[in-house]
């Protein structure tokens, strides 16, 4: 268990938190995870622009589940709401 700045400890959950974050979607890294109407979807890959940088594309899939594979497409200037992993979460 860690301990927080007055001492205590605190529970091993708190240490797994994922953060949420809106950010462009060619920032985007695989293990996001982001929602929309179908879902919870997970990046797979790095993303890639086409159309001269105005679209931006990342292939998804639902978290577990490699069969839901797909490409997911935004406006490059779009806003994308994703949880990313904490920095100790993602050295496991």
């Amino acid at each position: 268990m860690s301990k927080d700045r007055s001492g205590r400890k605190l529970p091993a959950t708190s240490q797994h938190l994922r953060v949420t974050r809106t950010i462009l979607p060619i920032l985007l890294q695989p293990r996001d995870r982001l929602a929309d109407e179908q879902g919870v979807w997970e990046v797979v890959n790095r993303p890639w622009s086409t159309r001269g940088g105005k679209l931006a594309h990342a292939t998804v899939q639902k978290p577990g589940e490699p069969n839901t594979r797909r490409d997911k497409n935004w406006g490059a200037h779009e806003r994308v709401t994703v949880r990313r992993a904490t920095a100790e979460e993602g050295q496991r």
